[in-house]
């Protein structure tokens, strides 16, 4: 596909999306969530049509989009991995389990595995304390990881 027809595509998708959500009070978050279901991700180019539906600046909208950690600005990979960072799985040890996949994955936290099959996130509390170490993969919670569970993730993610 070539960058010109990617950028007609993305107008016409974010057209739509705006023209459904812009009418809602305080549209913004509804509009990034909607966008970024649709890609996988905000491109760039959504941007500047968002903030000239809305009559604010693309700076307001970026800075939206780094302060949540949800929103994406790269497509992930096929899986994300939100490993919980966390006091109380720390202390039940996810820095080692952190350690095992970044190296069984060859990436590193917010980055996404070379084969493309999973971004690891990290994030600071799932509410899965009493199940620690946690995290969530493609929204489905995981508890009380240790080898064998990291080892099917792995295989998972990797299928």
């Amino acid at each position: 596909m070539t960058l010109q027809m990617r950028a007609g595509d993305i107008a016409t998708r974010v057209e739509a999306i705006l023209a459904e959500l812009a009418g809602l009070e305080g549209p913004l978050l509804p509009i990034l969530h909607e966008v970024q279901a649709t890609f996988g991700h905000i491109p760039s180019e959504a941007l500047p049509m968002i903030a000239e539906a809305l009559n604010i600046s693309n700076a307001e909208i970026h800075g939206v989009v780094t302060f949540y950690h949800d929103f994406r600005q790269e497509p992930a990979g096929r899986h994300v991995l939100k490993l919980c960072r966390a006091e109380a799985c720390q202390s039940m040890g996810s820095d080692l389990t952190a350690k095992r996949l970044q190296a069984l994955l060859g990436t590193q936290i917010g980055e996404t595995s070379p084969d493309g099959a999973v971004t690891i996130e990290a994030v600071y509390c799932l509410g899965l304390c009493s199940c620690a170490p946690a995290a969530l993969l493609d929204g489905v919670p995981l508890g009380r990881l240790d080898d064998e569970k990291i080892i099917g993730i792995l295989e998972k993610v990797r299928a």
